[in-house]
């Protein structure tokens, strides 16, 4: 009963696309699942000569068609979309016919694509595609711990671009599941046990040919150490950098140790953090020690009454495990933590806005968003973990602002991070006049130690002139008034000469005067 209902809504959904289309039929439902590549069909071998293509997408809650990208046989591509994740196949498609798109899908992207290649300006060839979204999610993530509730959630956007959504154990045998409202097709394990570890698959049937069923498979392991007590997880985030009380559960204990699973990697392997052993006082701590402490007030460690401080960074993200003993009793408290980090990246031409986030499984959706509310920003992911956005340079009043990254998770909560872009600084140009007063008060102060230097020249000057030296170098012979101009008058007054020149002893050495 409800395959014929959900037949006859989707017959419905693909009659009332066509229509609004026009004469366009559609040719094929894609489902891709969220945050992979996939690739929407469109070629034509024959098509040669002065070719043009252009991809057009409809929302399916708006009835207007945007222009994606197009592109000539001149390699000349514009269009409203500049994601890195949304592009030709192949570039060059005048040769090998090949115009198909490539892009790597979120939720949003759900809707009708349309191809459109056209010669010399004439309709050659036009195909559509409906593409729908598959988004999986597991509940808790894994390794999960014995006892505890596994929950395989799968949700396609549009829900009637499929008939239906079936998921299968690892043994090959189908699992019951319900259809959820605003949830999905949802399928559960309770008291699972480490014997139900393995390979999970979920099989999508498409609409349009029955026969078709993309598949996708998920990795199910249980750690048979770890037991979970009823309602003591916790999903939450933090925004990276912000301290984040991990908590421990609400007893006193002779110690406790704190195990973590990082996020979204495939070593899912968990790892001891933190420990700490009241009674000995000791401790045991890794490199993330730095940004990972036991909390003081009100919380005392020495008394037994454990939690910790995570200041984390991106990769801090993951579940974490707090386990305190008391005798022969261990309390456990679990904490599945997603961590949130903006950041700019500059190019030459644009500054783009990076969004990352960590913990996949647990997040529903990311997104910038700018004061301006009425201003759209393009988004794109260029992979799982990264919501990025472009703003061109230079910076403008328009653009310049604090920009928002929101986070929201699978229980509601969002978290929030803040990128500040602001306008450049004008560069201002100033001619500084040099003062005349160092000069001057330079000049002034030279003015006393010149007189003071032509003072001594004086002096000693008069000074050695009392002492006979000038007589001594005066001496005349004829007409000669300077006594190295006649060889004859330097012979004969050598003597006198030289004897005149004979140091006199003391502080009056005339070699010293003559020195100076």
């Amino acid at each position: 009963m409800e395959s014929a209902f959900l037949t006859f809504i989707l017959v419905f959904f693909l009659t009332m696309c066509s229509c609004q289309i026009g004469t366009t039929d559609l040719n094929d439902v894609v489902v891709a699942e969220e945050n992979m590549p996939t690739t929407l069909g469109c070629t034509d071998t024959t098509a040669k000569g002065d070719i043009s293509i252009s991809w057009m997408v409809k929302s399916l809650s708006t009835d207007e068609w945007k222009l994606l990208l197009t592109a000539t046989e001149r390699n000349n591509f514009s269009g409203a979309s500049s994601r890195a994740s949304m592009q030709l196949l192949d570039r060059n498609f005048k040769d090998s016919g090949v115009f198909s798109l490539y892009l790597v899908p979120t939720e949003e992207d759900s809707g009708l694509y349309t191809c459109l290649i056209k010669q010399k300006g004439r309709k050659l060839k036009e195909r559509t595609h409906l593409l729908a979204i598959l988004r999986v999610r597991i509940v808790p993530a894994p390794p999960l711990p014995q006892h505890s509730t596994l929950r395989l959630i799968a949700k396609v956007t549009p829900e009637n671009a499929v008939t239906k959504i079936t998921w299968t154990a690892p043994s090959g045998m189908l699992m019951k599941t319900e259809l959820k409202p605003n949830t999905g097709v949802v399928a559960k394990l309770p008291q699972i046990q480490t014997s139900d570890r393995g390979t999970y698959v979920c099989s999508v049937y498409s609409q349009k040919n029955s026969s078709q069923v993309f598949a996708t498979q998920v990795e199910i392991t249980v750690d048979g150490d770890l037991c979970l007590p009823a309602g003591s997880m916790i999903f939450t985030g933090v925004q990276a950098q912000k301290p984040y009380l991990l908590t421990c559960p609400d007893v006193p204990g002779d110690l406790v140790v704190l195990h973590r699973l990082p996020a979204d990697v495939k070593n899912r392997e968990m790892k001891v953090a933190h420990e700490y052993d009241r009674w000995r006082d000791s401790s045991f701590q890794t490199d993330q020690s730095k940004r990972l402490r036991l909390a003081g007030p009100p919380f005392n460690a020495e008394a037994g009454i454990f939690s910790f401080l995570l200041t984390p960074d991106l990769k801090d993200g993951g579940l974490y495990v707090c386990e305190v003993s008391l005798n022969d009793n261990i309390f456990s408290q679990w904490t599945t933590l997603s961590v949130l980090k903006v950041k700019t990246r500059y190019h030459a031409s644009r500054v783009e806005l990076l969004c990352l986030y960590s913990e996949l499984s647990q997040v529903q959706s990311a997104k910038w968003k700018h004061p301006n509310e009425s201003r759209r920003l393009e988004m794109s992911s260029s992979k799982p973990g990264c919501i990025s956005t472009v703003l061109p340079l230079p910076i403008t009043p328009d653009t310049a602002g604090n920009y928002t990254c929101s986070l929201q998770l699978q229980n509601g909560q969002v978290i929030q991070a803040v990128q500040a872009v602001t306008l450049p600084l004008k560069e201002s140009v100033s001619v500084t006049t040099p003062s005349p007063l160092p000069s001057l008060s330079a000049l002034l102060l030279l003015v006393p130690l010149v007189a003071a230097a032509v003072g001594v020249l004086l002096w000693r000057q008069k000074h050695i002139s009392d002492r006979g030296i000038e007589q001594s170098l005066s001496v005349h012979s004829g007409e000669a008034e300077n006594i190295y101009e006649n060889p004859a008058d330097i012979r004969q007054h050598s003597s006198s000469l030289y004897q005149d020149l004979k140091p006199r002893g003391g502080e009056d050495d005339v070699y010293k005067e003559l020195e100076r």
